[in-house]
């Protein structure tokens, strides 16, 4: 017996699923998902999209780690840093470029925050430097100065003893605790200050007295500077409720310092008073390692173990509650910032293989952490560096292999949606500013800094124009020996290889788009056929597949006879004079054959046509026997 049958996928809302899913029929992702989906994106409306080219900006240094900074509505920069070097990008022109205290080593561990014109960085083995625009070319990097440092007890069950209240004093301690690097750092024995003059050895050393000391006897209270050269600098830092947040150090890892009320270098927790410097620690079961400090609805605190909320309006010494939420933890081996998505906060879990939701309930009056990446763990391996396109509403992640997992997120509307981004080369670094995405690539043994252009069908692209057809472009000295892609005059030409830095085109033409071309494809689900008719291994033959396409000028299918150019344009055409109008509409196709493998693709979309592609739906019309 033969039964037809006709199936209509209008939404690819679900996005790429994992394997572990393809025999999930009964799931909602599976009716709304797709196998593959590379080198596009999924839209809100269901549709699916070629994703945007990249257009070179610069050839880098070397590695690079990239921060937005935006100084108003007009004027949004591009920092990238290097080893040793900050360079600063405005509209992909470089307007400044100055040394920097930092290594390549040191890249993926800097942690950043912005307010106004001023930038913090921090590392856990560097002081915090401020960079500071003072105008459009003029950019400096100094440390930031703590005008009242904050202390920390670092040493328990040690007594300290001075031989004198005043004057120059020798400090004696019943343990190790003095180092070399002590020198010129201050301790505070029962809240009076000392700054020490040299270090006579482990137990010993000499300290000018700043405030008269108590008595000469030997005290437990006493405390250092929490941030030195000996006991390391933040880990990270945010601003929230006009006092700077500064999460954990290397010697100090779960301790949070809040600066004094509209005075962000005042770290001096006083007597305790509203506006002064606040200081804790994060106490559990568990190690609470501080990742990442967050301003959103709360204090949001990210460690190594799990998710804290800080509370207080406004936040006081007396005032401060914290509570623990959830218990992902986040990553320690480099610095992925949390990103606001809508309220939420979107934030890398510690175990590599998830990107979670930490998002506040009023019902339950806490955050929740829900697992964004539960159908496609797949894709998020390793994430490395994350940036949210406010703009197309995309979030783009990048993983250790070099790609990027891009999501499509629509909370109202339960679209959670996964594609994968791949390149000849490997993405390294990801960052957004005013609706432009940037990328750091690693291409060819060199890193070259792009960006995400929906006008550019190629990859490390370079445009060009001309008021007259010239046959001559260059500029490509970036792609040099390599084949690239061309759209002149906006038709796809034969490839042509980069010679002395440009390419000889026949004929002439007055634009001149050339890059590396990348492939995207587009395969379903395996059929779900047990229920149809009780026999999900029988043959079945598809008899044709109809394609609605939204302002698409090329495609190319394979429905099992390997990939083919579709009948509505001259694709299988070398070389065109005019580019190819858009199409809008229904594309149906015959197919031909019976198939017996149930996990094989119906149907595949795939090409490198460096031209944009929007699918709406697909009908597939089909025949099974029993």
């Amino acid at each position: 017996m033969t039964i037809a049958t006709r199936r209509v996928k209008s939404s690819f809302t679900a996005g790429e699923l994992a394997p572990e899913l393809f025999g999930r029929a009964d799931l909602r992702a599976f009716e709304n998902g797709a196998r593959r989906l590379r080198n596009v994106v999924i839209q809100p409306t269901g549709g699916v999209a070629r994703r945007p080219g990249l257009v070179h900006v610069a050839v880098l240094p070397g590695p690079a780690r990239l921060i937005p900074f935006e100084f108003n509505t007009e004027q949004t920069y591009l920092l990238v840093l290097t080893e040793g070097r900050l360079q600063v990008f405005l509209a992909e022109a470089e307007v400044a470029s100055l040394p920097a205290p930092w290594s390549t080593a040191m890249l993926p561990q800097l942690a950043f925050t912005q307010s106004a014109d001023t930038l913090l960085l921090f590392h856990p083995e560097m002081p915090p430097q401020r960079l500071t625009r003072s105008s459009h070319v003029a950019w400096t990097i100094t440390p930031f100065v703590f005008t009242r440092e904050a202390f920390h007890g670092f040493t328990r069950d040690v007594a300290m003893a001075g031989s004198a209240t005043t004057g120059i004093v020798a400090l004696t301690c019943s343990a190790p605790v003095f180092h070399p690097g002590h020198i010129t750092t201050r301790f505070r024995l029962k809240g009076r200050r000392v700054v020490i003059l040299s270090v006579e050895g482990p137990q010993n050393a000499t300290a000018q007295v700043e405030d008269p000391l108590e008595d000469t006897l030997a005290t437990q209270d006493w405390q250092e500077t929490a941030f030195t050269g000996v006991r390391g600098w933040p880990v990270c830092a945010c601003f929230h409720q006009d006092r700077l947040v500064l999460g954990g150090s290397r010697d100090a890892p779960n301790q949070l310092w809040l600066s004094r009320t509209g005075d962000l270098g005042d770290f001096d927790t006083g007597t305790g008073l509203d506006d002064e410097a606040i200081a804790f620690a994060l106490v559990s079961d568990q190690v609470n390692a501080i990742r990442g400090v967050f301003s959103g609805r709360h204090l949001q605190v990210f460690t190594s173990g799990a998710e804290w909320m800080v509370t207080g309006d406004p936040l006081t010494p007396s005032s401060i509650q914290l509570n623990r939420q959830t218990r992902i933890g986040t990553a320690v081996d480099r610095q992925v910032p949390p990103v606001d998505v809508d309220g939420a906060t979107l934030f890398v879990a510690r175990s590599g293989r998830g990107v979670h939701e930490f998002a506040y309930t009023d019902v339950a009056a806490a955050y929740q952490a829900n697992d964004l990446a539960l159908v496609a763990r797949h894709l998020v391996q390793g994430p490395v560096s994350m940036a949210y396109d406010q703009t197309a509403r995309l979030l783009h992640v990048v993983m250790e292999d070099g790609s990027i997992a891009t999501l499509t997120l629509y909370r109202a509307e339960q679209v959670t949606a996964w594609t994968r981004q791949e390149t000849a080369g490997a993405f390294r670094a990801v960052a957004e500013t005013e609706g432009r995405v940037y990328a750091v690539v690693e291409r060819f043994g060199t890193q070259r800094l792009e960006r995400f252009d929906a006008a550019a069908g190629l990859d490390a692209a370079l445009p060009g124009s001309a008021a007259a057809p010239q046959d001559a472009w260059s500029g490509l000295g970036h792609l040099e020996g390599q084949a690239v892609g061309v759209l002149a005059d906006g038709a796809p030409r034969a490839a042509l290889v980069v010679a002395e830095g440009r390419i000889l085109l026949d004929p002439p033409a007055t634009t001149v788009l050339a890059g590396l071309p990348f492939r995207h494809v587009i395969e379903p689900l395996p059929q779900a056929l047990g229920h149809a008719s009780g026999s999900a291994a029988a043959p079945l033959r598809l008899v044709s597949a109809t394609f609605r396409l939204l302002a698409t000028p090329a495609l190319e299918v394979d429905l099992g006879r390997g990939v083919q150019p579709v009948p509505f344009r001259r694709l299988d055409t070398p070389l065109l004079d005019t580019a190819p109008a858009p199409f809008t509409g229904d594309v149906a196709l015959r197919a031909l054959g019976w198939r017996r493998d149930a996990m094989a693709p119906l149907w595949r979309i795939e090409g490198e046509t460096p031209l944009p592609l929007t699918l709406l739906s697909v009908t597939t019309d089909m025949r099974i026997t029993s």
